[in-house]
């Protein structure tokens, strides 16, 4: 009876509500991949930790800093001040200006995730607050590491994944396919364009708290992936977003003027379709376009300010090779100040302190300054090719020579200066050297004081090679807003709210087709191309970087596009100016604006003189790809 009785109750219990399990073969086998499929998130910061307020006080002859609860010396020699905090934990050079405050750098440690090896310095203001006081902010560059992992079933019973990374794009370079799992051993199995399939990653799986532990060694170590939902920043905006409504920018303390897309004449429906295309973009492959950021601006208004995948405008964002048309705006700044330098500067004869080596070859004899700003220096150094000792990645993976600019200044000679433009990051690296040696001024000072202060660029992370100097090649950080700005300097013909910062022929001649490199237009260190609008053709010019990151120039309709990404090392870099340019952006854009646009589009193009002296047309565009 007892028996019966236990039965009845049991049976009573199986059937009560929620009791009922789901089939066996609809659940995921223990110990299997499958159970490991889904989205997944890690996320690593790696500092630099000293940040915050920092008080400078003298007290007789003598100063002190206090920042991060510690008071340290701080060494004054020559007007320079500067200080290390213990530990290595960073330090500061700046000095006293004119107008009673302090200007300098903050250098902190070297990247621990591995980033690039070399340390990203920013920019500090400090003002003065009191008598023999100055305090300020410090802000660094912060470096964080994130991966998403998504992990979806394949018809064959694998699991396939991909592995996203926002700052690097470390997960397409890495080529991961698929996920294995044995007991609590997981591996990410793929391979590279060229190579055979191998272990990406390995690590292990924890069922209990449900967390993946892979190693990336050379990226900072383990990661703890957790599970993400759907409001995950791996989506644009979320897995399901509401339907995009346009609002005008926020006006800032930034020195952009806001204003809305009807007062620029630029289509809001149009628009609206174009974001929520973004917005709508399926995440699908580790190839699937990752737009950070769309911002325009048009009549010197900034007019649209979009972010995506957790970007925000308050946030730095890597450049990339787009930072090579900073380093022609700094020298463009320079010329336009007074520097003792001309495009004709001899590179060999100043990087020698005045005269030229002994037995110096006469093609590097020839070279000039405006070389280095065309990449026609003739250099073996083109960046897509392994054999070139002046390769960007042989010159990053080395370690015989820490300073950059001596180890460009060693590459042999390919050609004769000026015959042919080949993409080379050392040109621009090496113009930034000539700078420097050239005015006796670091190059970071020189953009503070001719670009920074009157842009109100007032926070960046700005690489350095070993050596210490500022790198001109690309990869620094800007704020969205603070990068575009060189666009609008670009198409007000040098001027900034009515300042002017570059020459008018300067800015002719680097948004000019001088050069033909791969099968585009460049002048210095700017890219060009033409783009079908209405009944004709529109010549634009941009700043362009892996990724995503441009900087787009439109004279003839008064009007800068940027836009942001993290396609580093997939495809998908080059979709805003290959085809949404031209077939969102184009389009919304009124021809009665385009009609009373300023007069700067109409500019004489200026010509590349031959090497017999004469001058010649530059060939037409023929390709909107960088």
């Amino acid at each position: 009876m007892k028996g019966f009785q236990a039965f009845i109750c049991l049976l009573a219990l199986s059937l009560a509500p929620g009791a009922a399990q789901a089939p066996a073969s609809a659940a995921a086998p223990a110990d299997t991949a499958e159970e490991l499929v889904g989205l997944w998130k890690a996320k690593r910061r790696f500092g630099p930790d000293a940040r915050g307020l920092l008080v400078l006080q003298r007290t007789g002859a003598a100063y002190s800093a206090e920042m991060v609860g510690r008071i340290v010396p701080v060494r004054s020699e020559n007007g320079e001040m500067s200080f290390e905090l213990p530990n290595g934990e960073g330090a500061f050079r700046g000095r006293l200006e004119a107008g009673g405050d302090v200007a300098g750098h903050w250098f902190p440690p070297a990247s621990r995730a591995q980033f690039t090896g070399g340390t990203f310095v920013s920019p500090v203001h400090l003002k003065a607050d009191g008598m023999n006081r100055w305090s300020g902010q410090v802000a660094p560059f912060d470096e964080a590491f994130t991966f998403y992992l998504l992990a979806t079933k394949r018809p064959d019973g694998t699991i396939g994944v991909f592995l996203r990374n926002p700052e690097r794009d470390f997960g397409a370079w890495l080529g991961v396919d698929r996920i294995v799992r044995d007991g609590n051993v997981v591996k990410l199995i793929g391979k590279r364009p060229g190579q055979e399939e191998r272990e990406a990653a390995s690590g292990t799986y924890d069922a209990d708290d449900e967390v993946i532990t892979l190693s990336f060694p050379f990226r900072g170590g383990s990661y703890d992936f957790r599970r993400d939902g759907d409001d995950s920043s791996f989506y644009p905006r979320g897995r399901n977003p509401a339907r995009y409504e346009y609002h005008p920018p926020v006006r800032l303390d930034d020195g952009w003027p806001t204003g809305s897309l009807e007062e620029a004449d630029i289509d809001r429906a149009g628009i609206e379709k174009f974001i929520q295309m973004i917005l709508d973009t399926p995440m699908e492959s580790v190839n699937s376009p990752e737009v950070h950021g769309i911002l325009i601006a048009r009549h010197g208004k900034l007019v649209l300010e979009e972010y995506f995948h957790g970007e925000h405008r308050d946030k730095l964002h890597d450049t990339r090779s787009a930072a090579k048309s900073l380093t022609a705006t700094i020298v463009g700044a320079a010329l336009q100040a007074g520097a003792p330098l001309q495009l004709s500067t001899p590179v060999y004869q100043v990087m020698n302190g005045g005269t030229f080596p002994a037995d110096l070859e006469p093609r590097k004899r020839a070279m000039t300054l405006e070389h280095l700003l065309t990449m026609s220096s003739g250099y073996f150094c083109d960046d897509t090719n392994p054999d070139a000792p002046g390769n960007e990645e042989r010159m990053l993976d080395q370690t015989d020579e820490p300073d950059y600019y001596r180890y460009t200044l060693k590459v042999p000679m390919a050609s004769a200066p000026g015959e042919t433009a080949v993409y080379c990051s050392s040109n621009p690296n090496l113009a930034l050297g000539v700078l420097s040696r050239a005015t006796g001024e670091s190059p970071l000072d020189l953009f503070d004081r001719l670009l920074g202060a009157p842009m109100k660029i007032h926070r960046y992370g700005w690489l350095l090679d070993p050596a210490g100097n500022p790198y001109g090649g690309g990869g620094v950080q800007f704020l969205p807003r603070d990068f575009m700005k060189l666009g609008q300097l670009m198409l007000d013909g040098g001027t900034w709210q009515g300042r002017r910062i570059l020459g008018p022929d300067f800015v002719a001649r680097a948004s000019a087709p001088l050069y033909k490199l791969r099968n585009s237009d460049y002048g210095y260190l700017w890219w060009g191309v033409d783009y079908p609008y209405t009944d004709r053709t529109v010549h634009a010019f941009f700043a362009g970087g892996a990724g995503g990151q441009i900087v787009m120039v439109i004279p003839e309709l008064d009007l800068v596009a940027a836009a942001y990404g993290g396609n580093y090392s997939s495809q998908g870099t080059a979709n805003f100016q290959r085809i949404w340019v031209p077939t969102h952006i184009l389009p919304a854009v009124r021809e009665q604006a385009a009609q009373a646009a300023n007069s700067r589009a109409c500019r004489p193009v200026p010509r590349r003189p031959t090497s017999d002296g004469l001058s010649r047309r530059p060939a037409s565009p023929a390709s909107l790809r960088p």
